[in-house]
């Protein structure tokens, strides 16, 4: 494969996941359920819920600062902001201003959103690094923040057990090292699947707060089942896409990284790609399926931990409402510093 000029690669990251956590045990005293019940379908065993007032913006706010922070650039360096999310507040202002503004970041620099559910991360990195490869930007700040508490049924106990709150960050960089960085993207969608995850309006009449969480006027539905089959199927072929587009074999993968939605579809995936499920970066039993969020949570986990290393080979891969699907694949790379 030739090399992307110049090569884009990830010069920061960060994460904010809220204080709250709220167990199965937690949940077994709001639905029919139990912990054993969640863990054993679904390998979650808590989530993190936002505080009180605390927001969707907040939440991607605090990871985009934590991601600057650790670029080590300032604020000033940052010329573009794109976000993905599906829990916003509302349409406008978007979630991007919002941030823009809470960040101070400089008035005049583009901000947007995009909706690409569970897959939002992976798209980000394709829009910032095509962006960025066109010229026109030094610095992308993409943002990933999920408040899906706003938007879950906590009547429905085969999804309100799923989700959680936070958001991950990443300032997306340019440099002229060749073959370092964002190698490649595979995307995907599938529109004549949408009504398999939707966010819609509540039916019904609108119910108290249990437990101090929140009641949104929209609310997460899902066939289960048909997500579990379709979202082992194309994840493993994006896996197998990106591979082959960037002609890197399976063996060379350093950490995989996937959608933390449920243990047994990273279990399918893992088994699928005859690949250990050691090889597989998991944090969704302490925070749950976080949509967007998800990838980059894990991502700035397993930096922080000390599993990833300059020269090692990063695949991330996701599947998420829409239906979308993505995978990128990266070779992990930080500027020598003198």
């Amino acid at each position: 494969m030739r090399s992307p000029t110049p090569s884009v690669f990830i010069q920061g990251i960060g994460a904010y996941k809220p204080e709250r956590r709220l167990t199965n045990d937690d949940l077994s005293r709001i639905v029919d359920t139990s912990d054993e019940w969640i863990r054993t379908r679904s390998g979650i065993r808590e989530r993190r819920i936002a505080a009180l007032g605390e927001s969707n913006a907040d939440l991607g706010a605090a990871a985009a600062a934590a991601a600057i922070q650790d670029a080590g650039i300032s604020r000033e360096d940052i010329d573009l902001l794109i976000v993905a999310t599906v829990s916003a507040e509302g349409p406008v202002p978007s979630t991007a201003c919002q941030i823009q503004q809470k960040l101070g970041l400089r008035s005049g620099i583009p901000a947007f959103d995009i909706a690409a559910a569970c897959s939002g991360f992976v798209y980000l990195l394709q829009i910032a690094s095509h962006m960025l490869r066109a010229g026109d930007y030094r610095s992308a700040l993409i943002v990933a923040t999920e408040k899906l508490s706003g938007i879950t049924d906590w009547q429905d106990r085969a999804t309100c057990v799923l989700f959680g709150d936070g958001a991950g960050a990443a300032v997306v960089a340019k440099c002229d090292e060749p073959y370092v960085g964002i190698l490649g993207n595979v995307l995907g969608a599938d529109g004549t699947r949408g009504d398999l995850l939707t966010v819609s309006p509540r039916t019904g009449p609108k119910p108290a707060s249990v437990a101090d969480l929140p009641v949104g006027t929209h609310v997460i539905g899902m066939n289960g089942r048909e997500i579990f089959r379709n979202a082992v199927r194309v994840m493993s072929q994006a896996c197998r896409g990106v591979l082959e587009k960037c002609n890197v074999p399976a063996s060379r993968l350093s950490l995989i990284i996937p959608h933390q939605a449920n243990l047994r579809i990273i279990d399918a995936i893992a088994s699928d790609l005859e690949l250990p499920l050691q090889c597989f970066k998991l944090n969704l039993e302490r925070v749950g399926n976080t949509s967007a969020a998800s990838i980059p949570l894990a991502l700035e986990e397993a930096y922080r931990e000390g599993q990833i290393k300059v020269g090692d080979y990063i695949l991330l891969v996701a599947f998420g409402g829409g239906f979308t699907w993505g995978a990128t694949l990266i070779k992990w790379y930080q500027p020598k510093t003198s």
